[in-house]
């Protein structure tokens, strides 16, 4: 009996230093890059019990991209998607995808770059002819990127899809990709290493610079039928995004969950991931975006103003 009753006990004690999810309503969330930043905020404010003070318990899915995200939320199997690529979003609603902008995940591209092997002839994305430049999926932020790349510089280059930083880096290292891309902190300790250069990012592309170039995105149904719920979420996520930026534990959380070093996390702050590029209340370069979603096929013509109003409805949060 005593043993039992210790047994009891313990798991009493367990059970009360958990955060508490009974009677949350769960959100089923497809979240980008598992150990990007950006993946943390589902992560670790659900963790830190940010998400259930607003009734709400997230079962979270991890993608390799904003067009696998785009599969997820458009065939509802999850209620919200982030980090979708805001042309690829685009170009799926014109075609009559089930989809609302939510909010924005990440305005000015500082955080994306490509990268070669130390012992590459080439310098800089400027000189890469004649070679394969990675992505992750079709219709990302990355994908649009390198597109851009391609145009702005005149490049003969051919777009591959590698899917994640770290199959990518694979790909680079064995020499299946001649420039691979990353999104800080992936990769970062290679380059303190020496083992990789940066040939280019995604900000160095003046209309992509001002974009907001990754969206969250729900079902339309949900959008629809709860708003309310919405409500919550959004101002769980901005809670949590001001969590990451002010609290003492965020960096030592954020090296436990995703596995990467000190030097590379505080690199990613300071030179990567300002605060303000997480914002999420206005989608910023729409003509811009749809000016590249048109270009590169993935719209035949713009939005209109009706259409982009039914698409963009960020729910109104007060902080």
């Amino acid at each position: 009996m005593r043993v039992l009753w210790t047994s009891c006990a313990a798991l009493a004690a367990a059970f009360f230093m958990q955060p508490q999810t009974a009677g949350a309503e769960t959100l089923k969330i497809a979240s980008p890059q598992r150990g990007s930043w950006e993946s943390a905020i589902p992560e670790l404010g659900k963790k830190n019990g940010i998400f259930q003070k607003y009734g709400l318990d997230l079962d979270i899915t991890s993608t390799s991209g904003g067009g696998e995200t785009l599969q997820l939320v458009v065939s509802n199997s999850v209620d919200i998607g982030l980090s979708a690529g805001t042309s690829g979003v685009f170009g799926a609603f014109s075609r009559g995808a089930p989809l609302r902008i939510i909010g924005a995940s990440s305005t000015g591209s500082r955080e994306l770059f490509w990268y070669v092997p130390a012992q590459s002839p080439i310098k800089a994305m400027r000189d890469a002819n004649n070679v394969s430049i990675a992505y992750s999926t079709n219709g990302a932020s990355t994908h649009i990127a390198v597109l851009k790349f391609i145009d702005e510089y005149g490049l003969k280059a051919k777009p591959v899809a590698t899917g994640n930083p770290n199959l990518t880096f694979t790909q680079v290292k064995s020499n299946q990709v001649d420039v691979g891309w990353s999104v800080a902190p992936f990769q970062l300790d290679a380059l303190d290493k020496g083992e990789v250069r940066i040939v280019a990012r995604a900000s160095d592309i003046p209309a992509i610079k001002t974009q907001t170039v990754r969206v969250m995105i729900a079902n339309a149904k949900l959008v629809a039928e709860k708003k309310e719920m919405l409500e919550r979420f959004m101002r769980g996520y901005r809670e949590t995004v001001d969590w990451l930026y002010t609290s003492p534990e965020a960096i030592p959380q954020f090296m436990e969950f995703s596995g990467f070093s000190e030097p590379a996390v505080k690199r990613m702050l300071a030179e990567f991931i300002p605060k303000e590029s997480m914002q999420s209340v206005t989608i910023d370069g729409v003509p811009e975006a749809q000016q590249d979603a048109v270009q590169f096929k993935f719209l035949n013509a713009p939005l209109t103003d009706a259409q982009l109003k039914e698409l963009i409805q960020i729910p109104a949060v007060s902080k």
